[in-house]
């Protein structure tokens, strides 16, 4: 396991924690999901998604859906569904020239909680598990190198709300957003896929 690189290291020589580190990454760190993790994604209904282009340059995305979007399918395989945006394909078309993603999970309620996970990512545009995701237009599959809970503290317990009036829904018509009819984009919005 490479855990920590010099940069990694260099830090924590500096503040004195190496060794809580080292200790760390000993009892935490797994490259396979456990029953926890698994239950842990599927309650969630976003994350946060890392990738960056061939040079390195990052971009970080938001990812939201219902409950359960993102799959845990084996120890070592989870998926989510790409769902129709902004048509940019920032975070996609980064993981097509460059695999490496990162994935953030959090909870924010009373009992906050967050799970990270880095992996290599690959876009399948025909897996029968897609059918089965209402409104996804591609499936993302990731292979987990490292996963690893981190401490909850600063996360904030944000009220219950209501989810996204957007989360694609079965037997449903897909909602728009308005931006998609402005005067300045309407022309070149595509039509969404079905």
């Amino acid at each position: 396991m490479a855990m920590y690189h010099a940069g990694n290291r260099a830090l924590q020589d500096q503040f004195g924690s190496r060794a809580l580190a080292d200790r760390l990454a000993d009892k935490l760190w797994r490259d396979r999901f456990k029953d926890s993790d698994k239950a842990f994604i599927d309650s969630v209904g976003f994350f946060f998604l890392a990738t960056a282009n061939r040079q390195g340059e990052p971009d970080c995305s938001f990812k939201g859906g219902a409950p359960g979007f993102v799959q845990v399918l084996a120890p070592d395989l989870l998926v989510f569904p790409d769902y129709d945006g902004n048509g940019m394909f920032k975070s996609l078309g980064n993981i097509r020239v460059n695999p490496s993603v990162g994935l953030l999970f959090i909870a924010m309620t009373e009992k906050p909680q967050r799970l990270r996970v880095n992996g290599h990512a690959v876009i399948v545009e025909d897996d029968p598990h897609l059918r089965q995701l209402s409104g996804g237009q591609l499936l993302i599959r990731v292979t987990p190198t490292d996963i690893f809970p981190n401490c909850p503290r600063y996360i904030p317990n944000l009220p219950a709300g209501e989810p996204s009036q957007y989360i694609p829904c079965a037997g449903a018509p897909a909602k728009e957003p308005a931006w998609k009819a402005f005067e300045d984009f309407k022309d070149v919005v595509p039509p969404r896929r079905a």
